[in-house]
């Protein structure tokens, strides 16, 4: 009987990274989920424990990494990506993209492992150009909030591509642009889990600067596949994977409140801190290479989402009211 491919997934309890594992496993793949847990959480991943092909293990890859036995492919993307996290954990990012994606490299290098980097859409920093191919090289502020995670990637990238040019090892980056989907933290501080969260308390929804700037809105089971095709390809150039559909802030907003029917009204704060004005991919590199595009509508991909964050809503109640009810007399 032949043996089953084995992967390692860092990041793997967080969002994305537990998308990703759940689809492995579907494939055939014995799972090595490896997670710090400083911005993943084990309800992500608790449902895969009943399978004999997948394995947790703690561990910060900053450190040194152990992973014993045979190792096909490693996908990395252990890093806190939420602006939330940029003031509030900035040197463990600094660290995750450099000493741990050192790691993971070094640890692909000892087994021979097939290995992809999770990038981002944020090496283009505020861009100058649009929509943003592979060839452009960013309009970054290294000192700015978002300059902590911008730079790990950038470095990461550099480091992933000098592993193949003098190791030879084989390498793949994935940019990643704007993703939504179930599992995404509450408190993430991007726009799709705020406008979701605010608009079921009933809150206000915060409009960051006129709303006039623009995202791509990209369904987690999109980047997903993407991931993998851009894995088995034999692409080493960067990809970019998002959806070209733009949206303006005000827009994905204005979709948000129709689908919950919601009465929540938009209040204007100041924009942060760099915060890009456009952001959209030119995927004809995905095309071309992968056979890859988005296939899910941004309408189609919300209401998944939406279900699940009220569902995770409704159950945050209920255990709060079991807790202060108290026995029966």
């Amino acid at each position: 009987m032949a043996r089953k491919p084995r992967v390692l997934v860092t990041g793997g309890a967080g969002f994305i990274g537990s998308h990703l594992c759940e689809r492995l496993l579907s494939e055939g793949y014995k799972v090595v989920c490896m997670d710090n847990l400083r911005t993943g959480s084990l309800k992500n991943v608790t449902y895969l424990g009943g399978s004999p092909d997948f394995e947790y293990v703690h561990h910060d890859v900053s450190t040194y990494i152990e992973c014993p036995g045979a190792l096909d492919e490693i996908y990395h993307l252990a890093s806190p990506a939420s602006p939330i996290d940029f003031e509030r954990i900035p040197i463990p990012i600094l660290k995750v993209g450099a000493l741990g994606t050192h790691n993971a490299l070094g640890l692909a290098k000892a087994r021979g492992a097939r290995f992809l980097l999770a990038s981002t859409s944020e090496v283009y920093g505020d861009p100058l150009v649009h929509p943003q191919h592979e060839e452009y090289w960013g309009n970054v502020n290294p000192i700015g909030i978002r300059g902590v995670y911008d730079e790990a990637k950038r470095y990461a990238e550099s480091l992933t591509v000098a592993y193949h040019r003098h190791h030879g090892l084989e390498t793949r980056i994935a940019r990643i642009f704007n993703t939504y989907g179930p599992r995404m933290r509450p408190d993430d501080g991007r726009m799709i889990p705020n406008f979701i969260s605010q608009a079921l308390a009933g809150e206000n929804i915060t409009i960051y600067g006129d709303g006039s700037q623009t995202r791509s809105l990209q369904y987690v089971d999109d980047l997903v596949e993407g991931m993998i095709r851009l894995m088995y390809s034999s692409e080493r150039r960067p990809v970019n994977l998002g959806n070209p559909t733009e949206y303006t802030v005000l827009e994905a907003a204005e979709l948000v409140l129709k689908l919950l029917d919601s009465s929540s009204e938009l209040v204007h704060k100041p924009l942060p801190e760099d915060d890009p004005k456009r952001r959209c991919p030119d995927i004809s590199r995905a095309r071309e290479s992968l056979d890859w595009e988005p296939r899910i509508s941004a309408q189609e991909g919300l209401s998944h989402t939406l279900r699940w964050f009220a569902e995770q809503r409704h159950k945050a109640k209920g255990w709060a009211g079991q807790r202060t009810e108290g026995p029966a007399r």
